[in-house]
């Protein structure tokens, strides 16, 4: 009799992990891995709810391990973050050492490493969603900050023999997420974009934009207009009009930069004259505690890359590789022979 319950209890645990879904096994799992480590004194480990070992992040040839932890973080697993950036597995450093070493390396020569050396030393630890042991990896915008840094260092030649393919699959990889962005490629990679709430991207527009009108007060610096007439060789004058498709660049250059969604909100927001033309500057619908200091910060990025930029056709390539639009997945178009529309009324 004994053995015969052992025998339908055994059976019986296995129909019933028949029924269980995917996701429910893999939250049972996560909890035994909890309690096993918590017995052996490893405690306040996360855990992962999305990623699979046959789900990598793929980036062209390149493939990292990706997951979303249950707060939403994105992260990439160590292991594979190294040998996608290119670092060989010896070299006798391990862990987070590898990419610690190197940003010191690089920082010694006068690069800006973006905090990377500190924020490379603190790895995230966590469980993956089948259990197991507990993994490491780090939050997945680090990506973007490392190849950038590894590709200024290549065009400075401050990488060496050895080093210099870092900087080519470097710019390798930030050619495959520049246009739609790292957390959009891990979202799909994990099947975490089937679970987002679909109210994400209300939400976002909550944040951004206000529900009344802000009183007027000078957002756009003269320093902004002032770079675009000298990247288009314009003479600029203070006081003296701007030909009507610096509007249009605007919004390419600020507004569907800022966030998704966010220049077709403000335009739906604001009310227009009979001619078509807006009644208020669409930045006075923009929040004050957030949307507007999201502009200023955005608007500093663009004024600096303008200035280190000698043309307008550069400029574009620039800001389209470290601001890319949301939603677009193409680089605009500005061959060598662009030609920028005259200022009315020039006669020089």
């Amino acid at each position: 009799m004994a053995d015969n319950a052992k025998t339908y209890g055994a059976k019986g645990g296995k129909a019933r992990a028949k029924k269980l879904t995917a996701e429910k096994k893999s939250a049972i799992a996560r909890a035994g891995a909890l309690v096993r480590w918590a017995k052996a004194g490893i405690s306040n480990l996360l855990f992962a709810k999305y990623g699979a070992p046959d789900r990598p992040l793929r980036i062209g040839d390149i493939e990292i391990p990706a997951y979303v932890l249950a707060d939403g973080t994105r992260v990439l697993a160590q292991s594979g973050l190294h040998a996608g950036i290119g670092l060989s597995e010896g070299g006798g450093k391990d862990g987070s050492r590898k990419i610690v070493e190197l940003m010191r390396r690089i920082a010694e020569k006068g690069i800006d490493t973006r905090g990377l050396i500190v924020r490379a030393n603190s790895p995230i630890r966590f469980i993956p969603p089948w259990g197991g042991k507990p993994a490491h990896g780090y939050e997945a915008t680090i990506l973007p900050d490392i190849c950038h840094v590894l590709i200024e260092a290549g065009q400075r030649g401050i990488l060496g023999k050895r080093s210099e393919h870092l900087a080519e699959r470097a710019a390798k990889l930030q050619l495959g997420f520049a246009t739609v962005g790292i957390i959009a490629l891990v979202d799909e990679a994990t099947g975490y974009q089937d679970y987002r709430s679909r109210d994400a991207l209300a939400l976002i527009l909550e944040k951004f934009v206000a529900k009344e009108l802000r009183p007027w007060v000078k957002t756009f610096p003269a320093e902004y207009y002032k770079q675009i007439f000298r990247l288009n060789d314009w003479p600029y004058a203070e006081n003296r009009g701007r030909p009507g498709v610096v509007g249009h660049w605007t919004n390419n250059i600020v507004y569907k930069r800022l966030a998704p969604g966010v220049l077709e909100e403000l335009k739906k927001q604001t009310p227009r004259y009979p001619s078509g033309d807006f009644k208020h500057k669409l930045f006075q619908r923009l929040t004050e505690d957030f949307g507007h200091p999201k502009l200023r910060e955005h608007l500093t990025g663009v004024i600096m890359l303008m200035k280190y930029s000698p043309n307008w056709r550069v400029f574009m390539s620039r800001l389209d590789r470290e601001y890319p639009q949301w939603g677009n997945t193409m680089m605009l178009p500005f061959p060598e022979d662009y030609a920028a529309p005259e200022v009315p009324g020039d006669t020089d």
